[in-house]
């Protein structure tokens, strides 16, 4: 227990301003960042499944949020949430937890890497104090005019500064001594930039602070409503795939960080679906687990699911007891944690490896993030589902047809692999390419597979080359 409490301390301290940091940048009211996290930490904390990893709201569906609030408006955003729990419980309850495993990791590190070249440059703006444009082409395409406009404006250039200092305190942060990084480094890096802009008396916005019970806004009916619209019933798609997708790639990655219990999938998928069925019933921010508190559990020394659960008590008696803290937060500060988190987001080791072994599934992972940025979260990552498809099939078609031809007597066409019409214009042209004049003996003993296609195919070519006046094609099967 003791290591448990010291631990659920470190996750606290993490999570504090990375709940705080999400929230504003989804566009909603800060505190209810912290009721995502205490949901996270109450309520899926307390349910079996993964015993280590840690939930609350997430980096990486900020992007989706904001786009929800901006279109839907912010009372839906409880319904859209709430909607997402209930389709998580479901799947749970069907045993699906185990299937998102099937997902291409190319796909899922594609869809992050989108997020976060999406999150960085919509950040970028908010730390200079400038309005972010809405479409991703446009906020990349408008970062050098925004730094110009910037440049120009003491107050931009404060607040950038005070940014640019924040990602400097995080990148630095583990290179200090470790009796230093007992602090953790967003917090670290918040609490300097708080300072700096207090003594200072920067000209940077600060957090607005409404309260924790002013902030919660349950669903209205009308927001209930609304879930018949398409569009809406997409959303809510998009936050179902990705917050379980995320969720469930974090069970993994945590296990591999100890040796305890290791992850009961549809379990994790049920306690993620409860806690956001909680969250959209308070009108919160989504809730995935998140690495990076997992990771700050497991390394803390976290022996039990106690860790979890504590660090959500610690956020709640926060709120409760120092809602107005949050008031000289600057967002400049938290635009730069999300900015750095961003990056973190983008795997740039893993697509090196790639590279070197897979180069399709690099292909599929730069053409989902790009996807996401030019087009929509939901639409890249389909986009992106739909090319690991066509690449899997691609790589199961693969057929090698040898011809043996020692010049007198039959000659011998071995088909070996998995013919499918995938392949079927290649092994026609080689087929259609034999001397017509010459018999032709077809052995399909190593073929593992023969789709429709190909057999209607082969029987139509063999047909062609019999009527020219030759022996009939003789075909050995094997399937």
């Amino acid at each position: 227990m003791r290591q448990d409490f010291a631990a659920s301390l470190v996750v606290f301290l993490v999570a504090l301003p990375l709940c705080v940091g999400v929230a504003v940048a989804s566009g909603v009211p800060a505190e209810l960042g912290l009721v995502t996290g205490i949901v996270g930490g109450l309520v899926a904390g307390l349910l079996p499944g993964s015993s280590l990893q840690v939930s609350g709201p997430a980096a990486g569906l900020t992007v989706l949020v904001f786009e929800a609030v901006r279109e839907f408006g912010l009372p839906a955003l409880g319904a859209i949430v709430l909607a997402t729990g209930l389709l998580q419980l479901l799947m749970g309850a069907l045993k699906f937890g185990r299937y998102f495993r099937a997902i291409s990791v190319a796909v899922v590190e594609g869809m992050l890497a989108g997020i976060g070249l999406v999150l960085i440059a919509g950040q970028l703006y908010s730390m200079a104090g400038i309005k972010a444009p809405a479409e991703g082409l446009a906020k990349i395409a408008g970062l050098p005019g925004m730094l110009a406009d910037a440049a120009q404006s003491p107050g931009a250039r404060a607040a950038l500064g005070l940014g640019v200092g924040t990602i400097a305190v995080l990148v630095l942060w583990k290179k200090l001594p470790k009796v230093v990084q007992v602090v953790p480094g967003p917090l670290a890096a918040v609490g300097l930039a708080t300072a700096a802009s207090v003594f200072l008396s920067l000209p940077v916005a600060k957090v607005e602070v409404r309260g924790l019970l002013g902030a919660i806004q349950p669903p209205t009916p009308d927001a209930f409503g609304r879930l018949m619209d398409v569009g809406l019933l997409g959303t809510v798609l998009a936050f179902t795939l990705i917050a379980s997708a995320e969720s469930l790639f974090s069970a993994a990655a945590v296990d591999r960080l100890h040796d305890g219990p290791r992850t009961q999938y549809d379990k994790e998928l049920m306690a993620q679906g409860a806690g956001n069925t909680v969250c959209g019933l308070l009108g919160a921010l989504p809730m995935t687990a998140v690495i990076v508190r997992s990771a700050a559990n497991v390394q803390a020394g976290a022996r039990t699911k106690a860790s979890r659960v504590l660090h959500g008590v610690w956020l709640l008696l926060f709120a409760a007891l120092f809602p107005a803290a949050l008031g000289v937060i600057p967002i400049p500060a938290l635009a730069g944690v999300l900015v750095y988190s961003g990056f973190k987001l983008i795997p740039v080791k893993e697509m090196k490896e790639l590279w070197r072994e897979h180069r399709g599934e690099v292909v599929i992972l730069v053409v989902t993030a790009v996807s996401i940025v030019a087009v929509s979260m939901f639409e890249g990552v389909l986009i992106g589902l739909a090319l690991a498809v066509v690449k899997t099939a691609w790589d199961a078609s693969h057929v090698r047809l040898e011809i043996v031809d020692k010049g007198a007597g039959p000659i011998q066409a071995h088909l070996i692999g998995n013919a499918t019409f995938l392949r079927l214009p290649k092994i026609l042209d080689s087929l259609e390419a034999l001397p017509q004049n010459r018999p032709v003996e077809v052995d399909l003993s190593g073929v593992h597979h023969l789709d429709h296609a190909c057999r209607t195919a082969l029987q139509n070519w063999a047909a062609r080359h019999s009527a020219t006046g030759t022996e009939p094609v003789k075909v050995t099967s094997g399937v």
